[in-house]
């Protein structure tokens, strides 16, 4: 065996060379893998002796991308391009060898050789659209040319991946082999040589195109079909441009547009907002008083307290990962209710086709409903889901501490509520920390993992941990009234209130929200949670909010009363704007001695959005937060913060804190001391400095 470079090792077997990657974890085409495949591919072409060629890795998977540490800096030779066109251009077969997951670049490698083969369990794909770039090594124009226009639309404006059976239904795949893969490929490429079979150069094919020439209505119905995913984003749209030049131009003017319209979306703001989310949400699982050889306790059996919506959620999130759940509930009846939801929600997915009937069966044979909580002792972690009153949740945890093993890890799932007044109901505090899971639990990516003050790095490093194991994504906040995200929107609450008192109605208000990219606005959001919980915690704290309020006296709790802020017909769920509501408005604002005035929608977007900034800063200065990208993280999984936007800190250094902090001291003045800017916030503004560059 003979290196390359330090990654790429070129071998011999007979007459087949093997040219193996080796740069954990995921095989990167880092510099010095591009330039040793370019370079073992050359040496190959020019040996007499060699018949084929096999690109294979070594790991744990193929090319899984690009290298992530080379984004933003100058390009190193050689380019992705060149690499590929010496490969598909060799006049020897190369045959790619695929465990793992062929990604991005790393399938634009496999597309670029004559053959590929794959392992039973390997995955196929283009995500760039996730970084809001598109495949720039040609996989717009490869791609279609093999699985055809509308399956190469699917993958490469999704950006998901394909198992190995559906690759090799559309021809992704010559073959699924098993046992040892590299002497499978080298098998196949003997068999390739052998029978002399020809040089299956994706450029050259044409006949998976054919049947979109001439048809601008294919993309149409296309465009039409993921408008509502894809509203706000760039690059799905620029993804579609490059597979309609694959069907309608030549392969290199193909090349040529797929490369511009590439460096368009590079240099885009949406681009750059997503790439950096990219790293911000990597950055999240990083505590710096939690090294990351921490031990975290192994979690074989979880418990979860309470069966209602937020409950029966978070019980899923276990038996998805084939954790087993004992529910307990303080009765049957709601037991059996809750417990009746989460099979019919399983049942509902699996009628999509997300699921099978088995995959149903196995999971709810996971979770145990039950009323006794004596059934919990061997749970290693317990989340607790009863109702939002701290009286409620440390009787619970008074009582749970007692039954549960010693080293079991007590979990709160309060939104809102102090984790430390709750811990202090148990004799192990060290054992207690927040877990605040987002609605719907079994949906919602996103874990607010909150430390009390007492609350162990190895609790710490558990949840965090288990979070990931559950498909969640945790971030580490503080103890404070609403932790991050509550916190930060009761600020835009605030706001949102005024606005309609001051001249706004809640439809433009929300639409506003809804044109910067929100999937809806805070009046809509409000019905769409149920007014009724709001109204709940209010009356706890002695605190009001006369319109809500007087919609909750009212019965009008949201969706599902009909009517809220907006009213619903029957069980469509579109928001109506109502005359009531209105009314109740105008009687408000006139009780208040409010003169109503006409508010531009500009006015409306920076008096929701500073606030949020503005509380943002406060809780980085207050160390509630890590960092300012862990906040935009919360916002973007937590309450649907636009992706392209990067989060509400990146938003902000973007618009520019000293413009911000310039506004809000305009509206202190109209306003009163709620608007005085944040002394971080100033400071940064005035050193011209931003948030996530600290």
């Amino acid at each position: 065996m003979t290196a390359i470079t330090q990654s790429v090792d070129l071998d011999r077997r007979g007459r087949i060379a093997v040219l193996t990657v080796s740069n954990p974890p995921v095989n990167a085409l880092s510099q010095h893998v591009r330039q040793g495949l370019h370079d073992g591919v050359k040496q190959t072409t020019a040996d007499a002796a060699v018949g084929a060629i096999v690109v294979t890795c070594a790991g744990r998977t193929f090319i899984a991308g690009a290298d992530i540490t080379e984004f933003g800096k100058p390009p190193k030779a050689p380019g992705l391009h060149e690499v590929l066109v010496l490969i598909e251009q060799s006049e020897k077969p190369a045959v790619a060898a695929v465990h793992g997951t062929a990604l991005g670049g790393g399938l634009e490698v496999a597309l670029a050789c004559h053959y590929r083969i794959g392992s039973k369990t390997a995955r196929f794909g283009l995500p760039e659209v996730k970084l809001g770039l598109l495949p720039g090594a040609g996989g717009t124009q490869r791609l279609p040319r093999v699985v055809g226009v509308e399956k190469a639309l699917q993958m490469i404006v999704s950006g998901d991946p394909i198992g190995a059976d559906e690759a090799l239904t559309h021809g992704l795949l010559d073959a699924i082999v098993e046992g040892d893969l590299t002497a499978a490929a080298v098998a196949f490429a003997e068999k390739v040589v052998s029978e002399r079979r020809p040089l299956k150069k994706i450029r050259d094919l044409e006949d998976k195109l054919a049947p979109a020439r001439g048809r601008p209505e294919l993309f149409a119905a296309f465009r039409k079909s993921v408008a509502r995913q894809t509203r706000g984003f760039r690059a799905p749209e620029s993804c579609i441009r490059a597979v309609e030049a694959a069907a309608t131009l030549p392969f290199d003017a193909g090349l040529a547009r797929e490369r511009e319209l590439f460096l368009e979306l590079l240099h885009s703001p949406e681009s750059k907002a997503q790439r950096y989310f990219f790293f911000a949400e990597r950055e999240a699982a990083k505590i710096p008083d939690v090294p990351p050889d921490t031990a975290a306790k192994e979690i074989r059996r979880a418990a979860v307290l309470g069966a209602g919506t937020m409950g029966g959620g978070i019980a899923m999130n276990f038996a998805n990962a084939s954790i087993p759940v004992t529910v307990v509930e303080v009765a049957r009846e709601p037991l059996e209710r809750g417990l009746g939801v989460v099979r019919k929600n399983y049942e509902a997915t699996a009628s999509k086709g997300r699921l099978t009937p088995a995959d149903v069966d196995r999971r709810l044979g996971l979770i145990h409903g039950t009323t006794d909580f004596g059934e919990i002792a061997d749970a290693d972690i317990v989340v607790e889901a009863v109702f939002e009153e701290m009286r409620v949740k440390r009787e619970v945890f008074a009582k749970i501490d007692k039954i549960c093993k010693a080293d079991a890890l007590l979990a709160t799932n309060t939104s809102t509520l102090d984790v430390n007044a709750i811990a202090g109901a148990t004799g192990r505090p060290e054992s207690v920390i927040g877990m605040h899971f987002f609605s719907p639990a079994n949906v919602m990516r996103l874990l607010e993992v909150v430390r009390g003050a007492k609350t162990s790095k190895t609790t710490i490093a558990t949840a965090m941990a288990v979070g990931r194991r559950i498909g969640k994504v945790p971030v580490l906040v503080g103890v404070c009234d609403g932790f991050v995200g509550n916190r930060m929107l009761h600020a835009r609450g605030r706001e949102a209130e005024k606005l309609i008192l001051e001249g706004a109605l809640p439809d433009q208000v929300d639409k506003v929200l809804y044109d910067f990219g929100f999937p809806m606005g805070p009046f809509a959001m409000g019905d769409l949670a149920g007014l009724d919980v709001g109204w709940r915690i209010r009356k706890g704290k002695g605190v009001t909010s006369p319109v809500a309020d007087r919609l909750c006296e009212m019965g009008r709790f949201g969706q599902k009363t009909g009517a809220g802020y907006y009213r619903y017909a029957g069980s469509d769920r579109t928001p109506i704007p109502d005359a009531d509501v209105e009314k109740i408005i105008l009687e408000v604002a006139r009780d208040q001695g409010i003169q109503r005035r006409a508010i531009s929608d500009a006015e409306i977007r920076e008096r929701l959005l500073y606030p949020m900034v503005n509380e943002g800063a406060k809780i980085l200065e207050e160390r509630l937060a890590i960092r300012a990208s862990d906040i935009d993280v919360i916002w973007v999984y937590g309450y649907g913060w636009p992706v392209y936007r990067g989060g509400p800190m990146f938003w902000a250094d973007q618009v520019g804190l000293k413009t911000l902090k310039s506004r809000m001291l305009e509206f202190e003045r109209q306003h009163g001391p709620v608007w005085q800017p944040a002394p971080l916030l100033a400071r940064l503004a005035d050193a011209g400095r931003g948030f996530v560059e600290q």
